[in-house]
């Protein structure tokens, strides 16, 4: 399975209703079945819970429900059991209200907890583990005064224990991942079915510690007519690499031409042919200004350059030998150091006039995309653009801190002026395109945060549509493969340090030893 569902906290709630309305499955049944999934994760993590001291946070949720009965399994291990509810007993009902009154009936110690008597209740216990059943996926905005107390004083009594959330760390936005202002700081964290989108956000593993996907009777057709709007890449994309042939050649290889480079600017040309090379492509050519080929070349004489023009400046027009070189190549990668000068936008127009085929946009061509909009939509489908947060704010017409707050949404935002395929990167890269599900990335990996990381990526994906491959398939699998490389370069870099073009090497390194494990 290339994919996993991530779905939203709205259509995981969507599956619930599903599964209870439409083919009457109660939902006292799926709430045991949680707790009954908690519980095998709990003995998991700690193993024999008989005579330990544990705190069970309940909320007025379903979140709460789970709790309720995972408190009453821990009671029946001969576990010391303390469930601790936020609202008088009289206000819980329905399914959550069920558990509770279970819990009670077979004599599950509880006692409710207030903003004036927590610190009394708790300043007299130190717990072994602490179960985190207070908010569920449903929180949005910032946690009222209250609730981020109580908060606070489970993570200083988490410092001596094992802290264990239930779905979702409480205080977590489940949607993007984000907390306002504190969260539960989890050493695991159980979820149902699959994971909420929020916990595979880069900064959702400070809280949710291990992260455990358990089933809990949710009908696959269930899962299958109501398809989520998001998915996490998995190893398995991998299998859709082009085969490697005994009898295959450097022209059926894939051929990759890079357009870009200007003065000063010649490294990220010359990355991208190592990212294009190193992922298999059999020809990197590099089409960049006539007096920086040298610079490009240098020290890779594997590397094809074509001189465009006669200076160190981009021509007004397209000469025969590039347009010739075009028609060859089967994938471009146009942007890389291009420089943003008036002459190179006017490159751009024209390239963009002509007959290419599928085609990557990077760097400055971002730029020059987004000082006019009608270029962007004259892309195709087959064409992918590889922004940062940075260029993404610039194609959006907004601020970094804007697109890093909701990267989800505006990974989709040029759906409406662009039909090909955008990746934004940075950690946890999203790949997204109209009418398909938005792809995350699981590698969240700070040796890729390095300047000439996103040129490398480029030439990886680059290498992966002139092999062939859609251009949405071949961005999810160089962006996967790009975090394969990076991965692998912590164990050599653990303090971060490495080159660029250490990216580009580790990656068949990469590949070797996922193929190895």
């Amino acid at each position: 399975m290339s994919y996993i569902p991530l779905p939203t906290p709205a259509e995981m709630n969507n599956w619930d209703s599903q599964a209870i309305n439409t083919y009457g499955i109660r939902e006292e049944i799926l709430m045991e079945n949680a707790s009954r999934e908690a519980l095998h994760v709990l003995l998991e993590l700690v193993g024999s819970v008989a005579k330990k001291q544990i705190l069970v946070f309940m909320g007025s949720g379903n979140n709460g429900g789970d709790a309720a009965a995972l408190a009453r399994h821990l009671h029946n291990m001969q576990a010391n059991v303390l469930l601790l509810h936020t609202k008088p007993v009289r206000a819980y009902s329905s399914t959550t209200g069920y558990h509770f009154r279970l819990a009670r009936t077979i004599g599950t110690p509880h006692r409710y907890i207030t903003p004036a008597n927590q610190q009394q209740i708790l300043r007299a216990i130190q717990p072994d583990i602490i179960v985190d059943g207070l908010l569920g996926t449903g929180m949005r905005g910032t946690l009222s005064e209250d609730k981020a107390a109580l908060i606070q004083q489970i993570n200083k009594m988490g410092e001596k224990a094992v802290v264990f959330s239930i779905d979702i760390p409480s205080g977590m936005n489940g949607l993007l991942g984000t907390v306002s202002p504190v969260a539960v700081r989890a050493d695991a964290t159980v979820t149902f079915e699959a994971a909420k989108v929020g916990l595979m956000m880069p900064e959702a593993s400070l809280w949710t510690g291990d992260v455990h996907v358990r089933s809990i009777g949710i009908p696959s057709q269930v899962q299958q007519d109501y398809a989520p709007s998001h998915v996490g890449l998995t190893r398995s994309i991998l299998s859709h690499r082009a085969e490697v042939q005994p009898a295959m050649h450097k022209g059926t290889a894939g051929r990759v031409l890079i357009i870009g480079g200007s003065e000063g600017l010649t490294g990220a040309p010359q990355l991208a042919a190592l990212g294009a090379m190193r992922s298999g492509a059999g020809y990197a050519t590099v089409a960049t200004p006539a007096t920086l080929t040298h610079e490009i070349k240098q020290g890779h004489p594997e590397i094809i350059t074509l001189p465009v023009g006669n200076s160190n400046e981009w021509p007004d027009n397209m000469p025969e030998a590039l347009l010739s070189a075009i028609a060859q190549a089967d994938s471009l990668v146009v942007g890389p150091g291009m420089g943003r000068s008036a002459a190179a936008t006017a490159f751009l127009r024209s390239l963009l006039g002509i007959q290419r085929p599928p085609s990557i946009f990077d760097a400055d061509a971002l730029y020059h995309l987004s000082q006019d909009k009608n270029l962007l939509q004259s892309l195709s489908e087959e064409d992918v653009i590889t922004p940062h947060p940075g260029e993404m704010a610039a194609l959006c017409n907004t601020e970094v801190q804007t697109i890093q707050a909701d990267r989800l949404a505006y990974s989709q935002h040029l759906a409406t002026d662009f039909a090909g395929v955008t990746v934004l990167k940075g950690a946890c890269s999203c790949i997204a395109q109209r009418e398909t599900q938005v792809a995350i990335s699981p590698f969240s990996t700070p040796t890729l945060a390095v300047a000439g990381s996103g040129d490398v990526l480029a030439g990886v994906i680059g290498a992966h549509l002139a092999q062939g491959l859609p251009a949405r398939l071949s961005a999810c699998l160089g962006v996967y493969e790009h975090g394969l490389a990076g991965a692998y370069l912590e164990n050599e870099f653990p303090f971060r340090g490495n080159l660029p073009q250490e990216i580009a090497e580790a990656l068949p390194k990469a590949l070797q030893e996922c193929e190895v494990c």
